[in-house]
């Protein structure tokens, strides 16, 4: 069992290869945890890679927890396991912080907060449909206290007495976590921001995000408790139409 330290901000990182992006995601988490001056870790929990993700994160100063469950939930789990800190903060392996926000996220908890998110920035050019959308789903998140899984942050109490992800979900497990930890305080979505890759954005287009979304529709929530109708999340990955445009917004926003 993992003792909890307080005062240490464990920052936990699912991955799946992720070679490619998950070097400066690391970079900007350590960046940000030197500037705010207060004792960290960086945990990655690598979910069977095939590529040198786990390679990588180990030389840019991670901790690298092996997992193979190909399972988002399970895999955001195993990372706050082992990770010893008494503030939790999950980021994706292609999700940029800054220290503005990891601040906010601090103060928030400090105020009595149990979680939260954050605003939520995509690199790139995105298409017109998810121009259109963005700005819906952002208030919808917002209105509704709904943490976006790219970055998400939560005491370990909490984290603790609200059971952690569940891993009964294959997706939509940031929002079951976000009711779950509703009931052990409040869930701040700070309006700081975070950039994430828009990858999948340009990648599968409108008429699939329709079928799934009327597949969900149709099916409710055990569309989610298998893998098999999604390959959003699960599907090989495909190759990003705009493939520079992370790697220059990364350049932007962590230069001194």
């Amino acid at each position: 069992m993992v003792t909890e330290s307080a005062g240490i901000i464990s920052f936990v990182v699912p991955a799946y290869n992720e070679e490619r992006l998950i070097g400066r995601t690391l970079d900007a988490i350590h960046a940000t945890a030197r500037e705010i001056g207060q004792h960290y870790e960086v945990i990655v929990a690598d979910d069977a890679s095939t590529d040198r993700t786990a390679a990588i994160a180990r030389a840019h100063g991670a901790r690298v927890i092996a997992v193979r469950f190909r399972q988002i939930a399970r895999v955001r789990n195993a990372g706050a396991r082992a990770a010893t800190g008494s503030v939790l903060i999950f980021v994706d392996a292609d999700t940029i912080v800054t220290p503005v926000t990891v601040r906010r996220t601090l103060d928030a908890l400090a105020g009595g907060a149990a979680g939260g998110g954050a605003a939520i920035a995509f690199d790139g050019v995105l298409p017109v449909w998810v121009r259109v959308l963005l700005p819906i789903l952002r208030a919808a998140f917002r209105a509704g206290g709904l943490a976006a899984g790219c970055y998400m942050f939560c005491s370990r109490r909490a984290f603790d007495a609200a059971g952690g992800f569940d891993e009964g979900l294959y997706a939509a497990e940031e929002i079951a976590f976000s009711q779950a930890l509703k009931k052990q305080g409040r869930v701040v979505i700070l309006r700081d921001t975070v950039t994430t890759s828009g990858r999948k954005l340009r990648t599968h287009s409108a008429s699939e995000v329709v079928r799934l979304c009327g597949k969900l529709m149709r099916r409710g929530t055990a569309l989610v408790r298998s893998r098999e109708h999604l390959s959003l999340w699960y599907g090989d990955r495909r190759d990003d139409v705009d493939p520079s445009s992370f790697l220059e917004e990364t350049r932007t926003r962590t230069r001194p």
